[in-house]
């Protein structure tokens, strides 16, 4: 069994397209979800699947909290916040395998 880590993620359709930002314990079996389409929802309806932006939390509490945060935000913040640590909306998950 995999370790469980909270993680607010963040994902886009392309570079300044549709925003998508989650939740989860587990980043790449959730990333396998969106990327399949295996969940009917936001992401399948508007091909969100590239992931642009992590966080990692100490807690799944915490990464709630900053997920609500997040949505809050107005959409120059968020895109400000990817590009912060990757301007080029480069697909995140390839490097974590």
């Amino acid at each position: 069994m995999r370790d469980r880590q909270p993680c607010v993620y963040i994902l886009a359709s392309g570079r300044y397209g549709t925003i998508y930002i989650g939740v989860t314990s587990d980043l790449m079996a959730r990333l396998h979800q969106h990327r399949t389409g295996a969940t009917a929802g936001f992401t399948r309806a508007y091909n969100v699947k590239k992931l642009v932006r992590f966080e990692m939390a100490d807690d799944m509490p915490a990464a709630i909290a900053r997920e609500k945060q997040l949505k809050r935000w107005h959409r120059d913040w968020k895109i400000s916040l990817i590009e912060q640590d990757n301007p080029h909306w480069a697909d995140l998950a390839i490097g974590l395998g």
